[in-house]
């Protein structure tokens, strides 16, 4: 049985789009065909990286994906918008999407300051991420979405 398809969008797909990918596959790959993409695609972050591992999560085998890697080639049931920059193109660009999430995250990778405060940022918003997703996860389980 083919699960329903979730696609995860940020601007460069490097790190709020890959851990909110990463959580979203460790607690909903059950139900869940998770994908993300960017509408710039850069490189995953380094310090994403990092702070998923502290959870114990590896997501050093993830790349930056563009939107025109699914375009004409996957429909979607269910669009996650992590940054607002991102969120007004998903209407037009993904047509036929049962729900479009919006979940404005702070962008970490903007932070300055010392490298422990761009850490803590990245950790700050990473746990957003978990709560928010464990939230969707639970409430798709009970059939709400």
């Amino acid at each position: 049985m083919q699960h329903p398809r979730l696609v995860i969008i940020c601007t460069q797909n490097s790190a709020r789009s890959q851990m909110t990918e990463a959580f979203f596959k460790k607690y909903g790959n059950d139900v869940l065909e998770v994908h993300s993409a960017g509408f710039e695609p850069t490189e995953v972050n380094p310090l994403a990286k990092q702070v998923m591992a502290e959870v114990g999560i590896d997501i050093s085998s993830q790349r930056s994906k563009s939107v025109k890697e699914f375009l004409g080639r996957m429909q979607f049931g269910y669009v996650v918008a992590v940054c607002k920059k991102a969120e007004g193109r998903c209407p037009t660009i993904f047509p036929g999407v049962r729900k479009l999430f919006s979940w404005p995250f702070d962008d970490p990778a903007a932070v300055e300051g010392t490298d422990e405060e761009k850490l803590e940022k990245f950790r700050e918003v990473r746990n957003d991420i978990e709560i928010k997703v464990q939230e969707f996860v639970n409430d798709y389980r009970k059939g709400l979405y």
